[in-house]
Order: structure tokens, then C-alpha cells, then sequence
């Protein structure tokens, strides 16, 4: 589905996205995180994975949290560990090597990796040998199958030639580093001096070294950030030339970020000029060709994200948005999180205490949660929105065997403002079509469909980013 969105009147949107400014989840998981309990331990995570409806011909794929950083970036609500301590990193790789063996003998069958993320934290805080220890853990426990997707997040100020050596030994075939901006004030007020020059010779070095593609993430709304200062940003991107790019909404979270009440004493963007910075920014991607994904992402039209959204086998997990259609998730480290078709679990997050539980007892599970059949349904519809901006009722009926519109009547109804600002359009069996306009409120028509967003709301406790 493509989003026209250099047609979008400004001034109208100006008008209307303000009253959709709310806190709401990015539904990277259905239900929510904060809906999970602590009831749901090692030992139920260790009988889902034994129970797994599946066989050694399906695929998995895996994600390793790296928590370590060796400075803090001012902007980030990330889980990390910031140290300068190197010898951390023998007792955090034992641990995953623990990990990975208890998950890969409580799984019923053996199966292959057909997708492999590495996140953090900075996963190239770890020296080039133990980039190759990490990949040889995971892999041997899990063989790559062929063509698999091997993709990590890299800050450029650490990573060097001899990490890129590495992460091509180790079988990496896409590189996402982090940008942010390029502008030198914006880098100096967040904490994070990045030269433009050293990004693009580490782009020029993947390239060399045959990466199939090279992805940027950009945030707006920092502090000192003006429509002209990103627009010279964006000149200097697209001269480097990456294949995706994810445009994040700087999400002020002060209750998980402490630092970031720095910045409400310098310059954050007002909410106009936040909106007219991400609408010249999406203008230029389309103008440069690059496809509207969804949410935050852009990809070039021949990328695997592209195809996937044309021919709908998109999906949306905790590594955002992804090819990897109906393909359990394992996650290793510190907060990871493993989604397998039917529960969720997710480990401690304090690197100690992970560090402690799988040496102990080989997995760190803290909370998770088993879904039921409405949240089977509802995880469906939110990621057909999200994923594809549309939903055919037909569809739903085909899959659960029951009436899309008589189901979720609420949330249809909930839906009635939205469908009057023209940000989304029902049909009488329910299906509906979210506009172009819409599509940058996409979490907003997601959560009409949250069984449990009401009751987070009245608990008063701050869970989500604006959505706005």
C-alpha cells in the first residue's frame, strides 16, 4: 500500500494529529508487555518450548541483546550497561553460551535460523574475537540456514575494520547503524559526537566487504533540531545512499530515561516543528525512492521489506518490522525477548541478575505471558494494521470463523472519530482501509482494537511514548 503522503494538506493535519496525541503502545507484541506477569517463569517458558507446534523444517529466528555501551547517548531508553570495563564481556558470553544450550535442549525439535538480529546496547563493544565467539555459539546451536537474514546494530564511533572483518566471517549480511542526526549542535546537546565523515567510511567499508544492505536510523524532535537542519542532515544521507532508513519520533520518557530531563532546559522542537520536520522528511524519501513501509520505516523498492509489503507477508515483531512471517522468535541476554506462537517470555533485565539466573539455573525468565484465543485474534487484526495499513474482514472470518464486524463492533465504534477526520475508512462488513493521513496515526487506529488498553489507563502508571 502506497502513502501519497506529499499530497497530505499540512495545515488540515496540523489541525486534526493533535487531538490523536497520545501515550500508546508501538505494538511490537500483542498483548503489550506491560500486560505480562511474573507468574510466567523459566519452567512454563522451558514447557512452551517443548510444546511448540512445529518441526524441524520450520525456521527460527534469534535475537541477542549486547547491553554494554561505552558512553551514554542522552536520547537513549534503551537497556544497556554503559561501562568502559572490557573483561565484562567473558562472563556475559559464558552466560549466553549457557542460554542457548538450555532453550536449544528444551526445544522439541531441532531447527535452523532463517533470521539472526544482534541489538544492544552497541554489540561492537565486544572485540572482533568475540563477535566471532557470540556467532559461533548461536550458530552452532542453531545452524543459518541458506540465505538467512544476519543483520546487527552498530555505532560507527566503536566499530572497526577489523569488526567488519568479523561480522563477515560470522556470516552478518546487513549492518543498521545508528545516525540520529548529523548536525553538530543536535550531536553535542545528545551526547553522541559523530562525524558524517566517519559514518560514510564505515558505510564504504561494508560496502567492500560485500554487505548485501546498509541501514540508517534518524530521530526527530532533539534538541536544537530545525526543519533546515535536517533537511542538511537528510542531503548528507543521501549521498551515503543506505538501503532502509527508520525515521523514529524521539520519545520523551523521562521515567525510564533520566537523563533526559536535561534536555527540557535547551531547545526540544515545539509539536509544529516536530510534525513539519517528519512530513519534509518523508517528502524527500519518496522524492529519492525510497517506499513507505510503515510506521517509521523506509526501504528502496528492490529491499526484501519492499516485496514483502506488496505481497503481504510483512510482520511486525520486537526487531520492528520484518519478513519473517509466522517464525517463532528465541531471544538471548539481558530483557531479550523470545515470541513463540503461542506465549511470550522475556529475561531479567539488569545484566547481573540475567548473568546469575542462567548460570544458575540456564534460563533468566522474569515475566511472560500465554495468549488466549482473543488475544490470538486481536494480535492478528493489530498486525494486519500495522503491518499493512488495511484489514479484510473476509479474511478474519476464512481464519477464525466468525464475523469481523459483529466481534470487534466496539472498536469499530471507537473508530467513528477517526473514520470522520478522514484518517480511516470502514467498510459495512467491517474491513477497513487506513488513509494516507492515517497511516501516520497507525497506532492510534491499533489500539481501538487493545482489550487491555483501557484498564492501563486507569492505573495511571506512564507506560507508553506519544503517539504523536
Amino acid at each position: 500500500m502506497s502513502v501519497d503522503v506529499a499530497s497530505l494538506d499540512l495545515d488540515q493535519l496540523l489541525e486534526v494529529l493533535p487531538r490523536y496525541t497520545t501515550e500508546g503502545p508501538r505494538y511490537t507484541s500483542y498483548p503489550t508487555a506491560p500486560v505480562w506477569t511474573e507468574s510466567y517463569g523459566p519452567e512454563d517458558f522451558r514447557s512452551d518450548l517443548a510444546q511448540a507446534d512445529a518441526d524441524a523444517s520450520d525456521g527460527l529466528s534469534l535475537y541477542v541483546h549486547v547491553p554494554f555501551c561505552e558512553s551514554l547517548c542522552h536520547y537513549c531508553a534503551c537497556n544497556k550497561l554503559i561501562t568502559k570495563d572490557h573483561a565484562r564481556a567473558a562472563g556475559y558470553l559464558d552466560a549466553v553460551e549457557r542460554e542457548v544450550a538450555a532453550v536449544r535442549k528444551a526445544l522439541r525439535v531441532p531447527r535452523m535460523a532463517t533470521q539472526l538480529h544482534w541489538g544492544g546496547g552497541t554489540p561492537t563493544w565486544l572485540a572482533p574475537q568475540e563477535v566471532r565467539r557470540l556467532a559461533r555459539i548461536l550458530t552452532e546451536a542453531f545452524p543459518l540456514r541458506e540465505n538467512a537474514e544476519v543483520s546487527i546494530e552498530v555505532d560507527p564511533r566503536v566499530t572497526t575494520e577489523a569488526h567488519v572483518d568479523a561480522l563477515v566471517d560470522s556470516g552478518f549480511n546487513r549492518i543498521s547503524m545508528g545516525v540520529q542526526d548529523f548536525d553538530a549542535r543536535v550531536q553535542q546537546a545528545v551526547h553522541r559526537i559523530q562525524p558524517a565523515e566517519d559514518t560514510a567510511a564505515l558505510v564504504a567499508l561494508c560496502r567492500k566487504a560485500g554487505f548485501e544492505s546498509v541501514n540508517f536510523d534518524l530521530i526527530y524532535g532533539l534538541p536544537y533540531q530545525t526543519v533546515a537542519s535536517f533537511e542538511r542532515t537528510l542531503d548528507i544521507l543521501f549521498e551515503i545512499g543506505p538501503d532502509r532508513i527508520a525515521l523514529y519520533s524521539y520519545a520523551h520518557v523521562t521515567w525510564k530515561a533520566k537523563q533526559q530531563r536535561g534536555f527540557e532546559r535547551v531547545d526540544l522542537p515545539d509539536a509544529t516543528t516536530k510534525l513539519e520536520i517528519m512530513f519534509m522528511a518523508i517528502r524527500r524519501f519518496l522524492a529519492e525512492g525510497y517506499r513507505f513501509i510503515g510506521l517509521d520505516h523506509f526501504a528502496r523498492p528492490e529491499d526484501e521489506l519492499s516485496r514483502a509489503l506488496a505481497d503481504r507477508t510483512l510482520r511486525r515483531n520486537f526487531m520492528g518490522h520484518t519478513t519473517q512471517a509466522g517464525v517463532d522468535l528465541l531471544g538471548f541476554g539481558p530483557s531479550a525477548i523470545s515470541e513463540l506462537r503461542s506465549s511470550f517470555a522475556q529475561s531479567h533485565r539488569e545484566v547481573d541478575a540475567w548473568q546469575d539466573a542462567v548460570m544458575r539455573d540456564g534460563m533468566a525468565t522474569v515475566r511472560g505471558h500465554r495468549l488466549s484465543r482473543d488475544d490470538v485474534e486481536r494480535r492478528w487484526v493489530i498486525e494486519r494494521i500495522m503491518c499493512h495499513g488495511q484489514l479484510r474482514a473476509d479474511e478474519f472470518e476464512a481464519r477464525f470463523g466468525r464475523a469481523f464486524a459483529e466481534s470487534f463492533a466496539d472498536a469499530l465504534a471507537e473508530l467513528a472519530p477517526m473514520q470522520a477526520d478522514g484518517l480511516v475508512e470502514i467498510a459495512a462488513d467491517g474491513s477497513l482501509v487506513v488513509t494516507p493521513a492515517g497511516r501516520l496515526l497507525v497506532r492510534n487506529v491499533a489500539m481501538a482494537f487493545d482489550a487491555y488498553l483501557a484498564e492501563q489507563r486507569r492505573s495511571g502508571v506512564r507506560m507508553f511514548s506519544k503517539t504523536v
